[in-house]
């Protein structure tokens, strides 16, 4: 027996119904998501890829300074990231040989550690100096890491009883084996140029820049010495309350500039799929590892148990001062990120987010290497901050004695 033929009309009232079907499905999807609108977003240069390397420290802090070459009109420059690393690992090496292995040694760093590079060294520019292994278009630094880290404690464990006078030019060899050789003088833009040269004709003063935590175990208004093991040069920062932390954060986006962000990211409530870090009310399996890397190496199911249902706004704990110094004390709070928050905005009902610039390139994600870091999230899982100076309160700075 025959079919009867299948009519335009029908086909027509078929199609309809699946395109209702189909939008009516991307609607409910697009509503349980978060939505996001900005209410005051401050220039920044393109988004970098650190990729496998522990290098977000020195990526973080020259994107927050490109952002203050833009703020002072000096124009759009893309930095150097692996000037900064190189210098500090060799540094880093001579500490190291004087603690007799008593200190950190790694990839890992600090806000303070660019600034005192571009203030002792220069900078140059990204063209320049690459620092990445011949054939290779991402930064990979495992076998660097493990190398250097080798080389360095034979040298501490040495049975001749004193150093030999050798020992860190076979340092710094290996660090120009897999970064490449410092350019003594280069010419950019037409022009000619050492690293001191051109850091001064940028006209970043180190001086202008401070860093601030919130911590209870030392005293408010007053400097002290971070202690996590990537402030291996045991620099200081300035000690705020948390309500006066968050308000030289707001106070210097809504002023235009951009702030530099140490915090933790190895969190139940951080999703880099979604784009968006949360700290939900609710008790959440922690996640695996402390790196995009390690992130990645997960299973769909690992993944899966590990993540909160991003579908869309939740209760967020009420974040303490008190709150906040239990996570640190415990090591639920530890410095494994280095990022920089660029705006201010709020999700779709009315709460509000930090728009934060990443370091794990933009190809292929929802926020094109951005993402949206709630109030309770910077609140709990800050580590410290670096600023300029002119962008926090004016209250706050004499509190401080600056």
């Amino acid at each position: 027996m025959k079919r009867p033929p299948v009519s335009i009309t029908m086909l027509f009232i078929f199609f309809t119904l699946l395109i209702k079907l189909t939008n009516a499905q991307d609607e409910k999807k697009a509503e349980s998501g978060y939505n996001f609108t900005i209410i005051k977003e401050n220039p920044s240069t393109s988004v970098k890829n650190q990729y496998r390397s522990s290098t977000c420290w020195s990526f973080s802090s020259l994107a927050f300074l490109e952002s203050e070459l833009l703020r002072t009109g000096k124009g759009e420059f893309d930095l150097s990231d692996m000037f900064i690393v190189k210098h500090i690992y060799a540094e880093k090496a001579q500490k190291y040989v004087r603690f007799q292995s008593h200190v950190s040694f790694g990839g890992g760093g600090a806000f303070h550690d660019a600034i005192h590079v571009i203030k002792e060294y220069g900078i140059v520019p990204e063209e320049v100096f690459i620092g990445k292994l011949p054939g290779e278009e991402n930064h990979i630094h495992g076998e660097l890491d493990e190398v250097a880290k080798g080389y360095i404690d034979a040298v501490v464990r040495n049975r001749n009883k004193k150093l030999s006078p050798v020992w860190f030019d076979g340092f710094t060899g290996i660090l120009d084996a897999y970064l490449g050789k410092y350019p003594e003088s280069f010419t950019y833009m037409g022009k000619e140029y050492t690293p001191k040269s051109f850091s001064s004709e940028l006209g970043i003063n180190p001086d202008d820049y401070i860093e601030l935590g919130s911590y209870t175990h030392h005293p408010f208004y007053e400097k002290f010495i971070l202690e996590v093991p990537d402030n291996w040069m045991q620099d200081q920062i300035y000690n705020l309350p948390l309500n006066e932390i968050m308000e030289v954060i707001d106070f210097a986006v809504e002023s235009g500039y951009t702030v530099a962000w140490g915090s933790d990211i190895s969190e139940k409530g951080f999703s880099w799929e979604n784009g968006v870090a949360i700290v939900p009310d609710e008790q959440l399996k922690d996640l695996s590892g402390t790196e995009k890397e390690k992130w990645e190496k997960l299973t769909k199911k690992e993944k899966d148990k590990a993540l909160y249902d991003f579908e869309g706004p939740v209760k967020e704990k009420s974040i303490t001062q008190d709150l906040r110094q239990k996570e640190f004390d415990n090591y639920s709070t530890t410095d494994d990120h280095g990022m920089q928050i660029v705006g201010i905005a709020k999700d779709q009902e009315g709460n509000r987010f930090y728009k934060v610039k990443n370091s794990w390139g933009s190809e292929n994600h929802i926020y094109q290497g951005y993402f949206y870091a709630s109030k309770a999230f910077v609140e709990l899982k800050s580590i410290d901050i670096m600023v300029h100076k002119n962008s926090v309160p004016k209250h706050i700075l004499k509190k401080l004695g600056l």
